[in-house]
């Protein structure tokens, strides 16, 4: 981490009822902070949220982190199959100001390598105001492969973790730094800032 760099606000929302009334402890929040603290090279300051599969308290969280705590990237976790009690996507949607559907479309060919049920999930992307907001999967292994990509494979899929930094940029938000061992983002010469001393 640089503090010459931009600093970034981050929400991390689990969505989980078991988790949220303490049956047992939430992995997402915890595999998100580890692979974005080392991905990141900006000062983070985290707003984690552990909420129950609820699509108004979805929402409402989701609000609050991009209007009121004024985060540039909120990721979320779980929710996203085709259970009734899965309703992350819906949620993400009604507070969407313009859809990314990239994002799915690659998170879904990434777990689509593993298992053939990825195409149950429906994780989505949003804009919202100067913030992305990405539906992750709940599974820590899972985050961590959808955000990374699977560089080792031939040809190497590349993660949408990639695309975020640029993304955030055209929305006019802080401009991200990443470690490229971890995960180099990519931008067109024309958006590269020269690199700090």
């Amino acid at each position: 981490m640089d503090d010459d760099l931009d600093p970034v606000r981050i929400g991390l929302v689990a969505t989980s009822d078991r988790a949220s009334s303490g049956v047992y402890a939430d992995q997402g929040i915890p595999a998100l902070q580890d692979w974005l603290g080392r991905a990141l090279r900006n000062p983070v300051q985290w707003e984690p949220r552990l909420i129950a599969d609820d699509e108004p308290t979805i929402r409402a969280t989701l609000i609050e982190l991009v209007d009121t705590a004024g985060c540039d990237l909120v990721l979320t976790t779980g929710g996203t199959g085709p259970a009734p009690r899965d309703v992350t996507p819906e949620a993400t949607l009604a507070v969407a100001h313009k859809p990314m559907p990239g994002f799915g479309e690659q998170m879904r060919q990434i777990s689509l390598a593993f298992v053939p049920t990825a195409i149950l999930s429906r994780q989505v992307a949003v804009i919202r105001g100067r913030a992305l907001i990405i539906n992750l999967p709940g599974q820590p292994k899972a985050i961590a492969e959808t955000l990374q990509g699977l560089p080792g494979q031939t040809p190497p899929v590349p993660g949408i973790f990639a695309a975020v930094p640029y993304c955030i940029d055209l929305i006019g938000g802080p401009y991200l730094e990443t470690d490229p061992s971890v995960c180099k983002a990519f931008r067109p010469k024309s958006a590269l800032r020269a690199p700090r001393a």
